[in-house]
Parts: structure tokens; C-alpha cells; sequence
């Protein structure tokens, strides 16, 4: 029987994904640089911490690593407050995690200001017994260290955790710890589903049917 979920923020738990490669384009721009073809494939599942470095050492950028992760903050903060969705049966599926008292808890690669704005703009701050990123763990996914540390500080054993993840490093970093895991449809990475739902127990396009398969009871 599940008794903690822990979701993946970008991409798994909200429709934010598109907006990175808009911030890499416009970020990189300043420095007269070109977006590489393949960036957002070569950074997938790093922290936001591990980004920075690659991004500074990458492209010899003059600034610091605390200046880079301020500048994308700021770059991002807005679209994450008033444009970045839900996604499809998200809220209903927390309903049902706090009526059946299982606990919930986000794994995210972003930085921590990014995930409170997403928690504080859709009034999640009642949901969740556990938000920790990647940063705060040595390891970013597909490392299995933040989604163990998630089910340490909740007191699960990772045998009873279930994760949602939409990107691959995630979906390994989930399996790596242990935990089942559930693919989360994602238009960025649509083009890796058939992989996906290889890797991966489970595989969803609306978080609402999950309630009626029986994930939850074992069933």
C-alpha cells in the first residue's frame, strides 16, 4: 500500500517545462551565445546548483555560479506565479492523498524559490509534509539521493513511496531509490514516451484516473 507520494515539480506535477527553453535562449543571448540544439537534453534531471556550474564552465560565462541561479530566478519568477498550470487532476489527486492520509512530499531539480512560488500561487502550502530540491542533496537525478532524502524526512520506507516523474534521469532516480514510479505525460518529452513507459510501473496522462485503478490500495 502507498503511503507517501512524492511528485517531480516540473513537467509531473506542472506545465512549466516550455519555459526553460525560452530563459536558456534569452539568458544565453546576453552573452551572444547561440542555444546548443541538444542543451535541455545534456542538463535533464541536474540540480539547479549542478545546472549553473555546467552552464559556467560550458560557455565560460564571467559571472558567478550565486549570480547565474539569481538571474535565472528573476527570469523565471513571474511565468511561475501567473503562467505555469496545474497539471491535468493534480489537485483532485492530493484530495485524495490527505482524505486517505498519505503523505505527500516534492522532489524537484528547481531552485527552492521557484517551487514556493509555484506552492504559494496555487495554494498548496497545506498539501505537502515535505519539499526539498536538489541542491540540498549531493546528487541530482537520476542519482536516487533526493527522492531517498524525501523519504527519510517523511519517515516512509522507500518501498512505499510512489513517485511521479516525466523525464527519464527522473524516472531512474525514482526506481533508483526503490520507490514505484509513475510516468507523468509531458509535451516535452513526448517524444521519449514509448521509454518511459518501459522504465516506468505506471504511466498517466490525467492524475484523476489514477484513483480508480487501484494503484493506492494495492489492488
Amino acid at each position: 500500500m502507498i503511503k507517501a507520494v512524492i511528485f517531480d515539480l516540473d513537467g509531473s506535477m506542472v506545465d512549466s517545462m516550455w519555459i526553460w527553453r525560452a530563459i536558456d535562449i534569452e539568458y544565453l543571448g546576453r552573452f551572444n551565445i547561440a542555444l546548443p540544439e541538444k542543451l535541455q537534453a545534456d542538463i535533464e534531471g541536474m540540480s539547479f546548483s549542478e545546472t549553473a556550474a555546467y552552464f559556467k564552465e560550458r560557455f565560460a560565462l564571467p559571472d558567478s555560479l550565486e549570480q547565474i541561479k539569481a538571474d535565472w530566478n528573476r527570469m523565471a519568477w513571474h511565468k511561475y506565479e501567473q503562467d505555469v498550470p496545474l497539471k491535468k487532476g493534480v489537485l483532485a489527486l492530493l484530495d485524495y492523498c490527505k482524505v486517505h492520509n498519505i503523505l505527500l512530499g516534492i522532489a524537484t531539480s528547481n531552485s527552492r524559490e521557484l517551487v514556493e512560488t509555484v506552492v504559494r500561487a496555487h495554494h498548496l502550502e497545506s498539501y505537502f509534509d515535505c519539499i526539498m530540491t536538489a541542491c540540498e542533496v549531493e546528487k541530482g537525478k537520476p542519482a536516487p539521493d533526493i527522492y531517498l532524502a524525501v523519504a527519510k524526512a517523511l519517515q516512509v520506507s522507500p518501498a512505499d513511496c510512489l513517485v511521479f516523474e516525466d523525464i527519464i534521469p527522473g524516472i531512474q532516480a525514482g526506481l533508483a531509490a526503490g520507490m514505484r514510479v509513475c510516468a507523468v505525460y509531458d509535451q516535452y518529452s513526448a517524444y521519449q514516451d514509448e521509454e518511459k513507459r518501459q522504465l516506468a510501473d505506471y504511466y498517466t496522462y490525467d492524475f484523476k484516473e489514477l484513483m480508480e485503478d487501484g494503484i493506492f490500495t494495492g489492488q
